[in-house]
């Protein structure tokens, strides 16, 4: 596909894409190399690819025997408290609240699944949400089974059960499966919002086809504006960065906190760049979707079989250096022209959040949902100035 560049001239947001997409996993090319961010204490952007797409794995992808170690926590008993020959009390073989002991309890709801369509084929992750079957996964996992596709769902226990594709949200990067059951298993969903950096971390899924792999780490940045997905779909993600080992496969499954709940849904991965045929993996910068926003895309889904996305309502210039990101013209009718937006306005902050360029407004204004209002702060004519804007749906 053409993919828009910087310095193209005017977009229009949200519909359309500000930065060029990057070749999705199965791609043979070489990776894009890392870019410097434009604006004032941005950091690095990276090419970021989603990270589920294991597109036809085949028997020499994985070379030889996989061993693995599983690393225990463990109380050892003290010399000095011990007499001379006195038993030393059994410990038991799972710390509660270890790691292992979260691994145990929510290993039966995660899941691989096995995805085939017109498309292509792709194994991913997802984890059960309710006891009767429904799963968070992400679109880029689930969504090529949109039209007479299948969906195999392989549990830690080694059974399976066909799903059924219930919706998706290419726009988030969201998607609900259903497979038939009762008193399944379910993971329980944390929240987002009061995360903060250095907090463990704890991923789930099944990375290179692998099912039931655990990798530990911690947040290692949030609000880390993103965008990923696979051809002819963008998601913009207001991320949650791990450097939990999150490689492809991984995508669908979810990032849990230390009390074993799920705060984010693992979606992407950077990469330095890999050679013609090669595999991109983990270099300790994955992305999650933060948990609070899949929940109420993935609500919308299971209510109503589809999400909707939130706009702003204007269209950026892609010519503009920041920082912020440039009106270039607003829709009439839109929560933007009714709060008196105008076109030449320069958008710096959603809230009191700075916003260095186009990326980062899009995956603001995602964050919320249509009918939020936002105080957006915007310069005109080097004046600063506070407006309310409503968000509303974008059209489909």
């Amino acid at each position: 596909m053409t993919t828009p560049t910087q310095g193209s001239g005017p977009i229009s947001y949200p519909e359309s894409q500000p930065y060029a997409m990057y070749p999705p996993l199965d791609s043979s090319a070489d990776r894009p190399p890392l870019k410097k961010k434009r604006g004032p204490g941005a950091g690095v952007v990276v090419g970021l690819i989603a990270g589920a797409g294991l597109i036809a794995v085949t028997a020499g992808t994985i070379g030889g025997g996989v061993g693995y170690l599983v690393a225990r926590e463990t109380l050892p008993a003290s010399a000095s408290t011990v007499a001379a020959g006195a038993a030393v009390p059994a410990l038991p073989s799972v710390v509660p609240g270890s790691i292992a002991d979260i691994a145990a309890a929510v290993q039966p709801a995660v899941v691989q699944l096995n995805v085939s369509g017109s498309a292509g084929q792709g194994t991913g992750s997802g984890f059960v949400i309710s006891k009767d079957g429904y799963i968070i996964t992400n679109n880029h996992v689930a969504g090529v089974a949109a039209g007479g596709g299948s969906i195999d769902v392989q549990f830690s226990d080694g059974t399976t059960k066909p799903g059924r594709l219930i919706g998706a949200s290419p726009d988030y990067d969201i998607a609900v499966v259903k497979v038939d059951g009762t008193n399944l298993a379910t993971v329980p969903l944390g929240s987002s919002a009061d995360l903060a950096v250095g907090d463990s971390v704890i991923a789930v899924g099944s990375p290179l086809g692998l099912s039931g792999t655990v990798t530990t780490g911690i947040v290692s940045a949030l609000n880390r504006p993103v965008t990923a997905g696979g051809e002819g779909t963008t998601a913009f993600i207001n991320a949650i960065q791990t450097d939990a080992a999150i490689n492809p496969g991984n995508s669908g499954g979810p990032l849990l906190d230390g009390n074993g709940q799920v705060i984010g849904v693992n979606s992407a991965i950077a990469s330095l760049g890999a050679g013609a045929g090669g595999q991109a993996g983990s270099i300790g910068l994955g992305f999650a979707i933060p948990i609070d926003t899949a929940k109420r895309i993935a609500d919308e889904i299971m209510k109503t079989g589809s999400a909707v996305t939130p706009v702003i309502g204007v269209q950026l210039d892609m010519n503009y250096t920041g920082p912020g990101a440039q009106i270039a013209d607003v829709t009439a009718g839109s929560g933007a022209a009714q709060a008196g937006l105008q076109a030449g306005d320069i958008i710096t902050a959603i809230d009191g959040k700075a916003i260095t360029d186009p990326t980062e407004l899009v995956v603001t204004i995602r964050s919320y949902a249509p009918g939020d209002t936002l105080n957006v702060t915007a310069e005109r004519n080097g004046q600063s100035a506070q407006y309310s804007v409503t968000l509303q749906s974008a059209t489909p």
